[in-house]
């Protein structure tokens, strides 16, 4: 029997794409489409689903809003598939009952095999949100803030039990028996070459405003990680530069140009410096 699987998200090419590869598998059938979490959870409560694909930004109710509705009053099981990693989004949807988060850049194999571990039962965390999950649970241990816990590095490939006992909460609960699953980049929207413009003094002056809040446009539709990611942008780094200067994945710093483009509907990389710069578009 196929697992039926839902697909939320606000992006209907990222609906659709992913709709003709969960078919092309033959495991699944894909009974819903939708681009909000509400539709999402409405769906649910109507029909029989198995597992719901929910994008975390989604207009009208958000993918970890629709996770809690639907962990509390449904069968699907909830695995959010997005762009995002901000920690409060995934300590969210973990505490709310997802049973898995991705990131998109993975090959869709490793959505496939994914989607198939959370339905018998398991949950299912990519390498990268493993980590950050493991590190905010390090700073809940008694007296982990005075002593200054370091971050942990991208090699890790689970969380011990007793670092899991110890942090004591719902998301301690989760990351236990979690199944890890890599970053390989996944096809999309790719990485462009480094800004045409080389480091200058204008970039250095935006990276200064970027620190003390004086960018020249609105900074509330972006998270912090995405406005160091457009200042190192305007500093004309490559995306390889930008990994080893902020610490993430080459694929994930794809992720976060793609997700600063779609915000700002710009269509490169050298656009994003010159927003970042001057808070024009074209």
């Amino acid at each position: 029997m196929k697992i039926k699987v839902l697909i939320a998200d606000d992006n209907s090419f990222i609906r659709e794409g992913m709709r003709i590869i969960l078919t092309t598998f033959g495991d699944f059938e894909v009974v819903a489409t939708v681009g909000d979490g509400q539709e999402a959870v409405d769906y649910c409560k109507a029909h029989e689903v198995d597992i719901a694909l929910l994008d975390v930004r989604m207009p009208n109710m958000n993918g970890v809003e629709a996770t809690r509705l639907l962990t509390e009053g449904t069968k699907t099981r909830p695995l959010i598939l997005t762009t995002f990693d901000d920690d409060e989004y995934i300590l969210d949807a973990i505490r709310y009952g997802a049973k898995g988060y991705l990131l998109k850049n993975n090959d869709p194999e490793r959505i496939r095999d994914a989607i198939k571990s959370v339905h018998c039962g398991h949950n299912v965390l990519q390498d990268v949100i493993l980590d950050k999950l493991k590190s905010s649970m390090e700073l809940l241990r008694p007296g982990a803030q005075a002593t200054g816990v370091p971050q942990t590095g991208a090699g890790t490939t689970g969380v011990p039990e007793t670092e899991a006992r110890a942090a004591e909460g719902p998301q301690a609960e989760a990351a236990a028996g979690v199944i890890q699953t890599g970053g390989a980049p996944l096809s999309g929207r790719s990485s462009t070459t480094a800004a045409q413009a080389s480091p200058s003094r204008a970039a250095e002056a935006g990276s200064a405003a970027h620190a003390g809040g004086g960018l020249p446009f609105d900074r509330s539709p972006f998270t912090d990680r995405e406005l160091d990611v457009m200042s190192k942008v305007a500093e004309g780094l490559s995306n390889k530069e930008i990994s080893k200067e902020l610490f993430i994945s080459e694929g994930t710093t794809a992720n976060y140009i793609t997700s600063i483009l779609n915000k700002t509907g710009l269509e490169h990389r050298t656009q994003i410096a010159i927003y970042y710069l001057t808070g024009r578009v074209r």
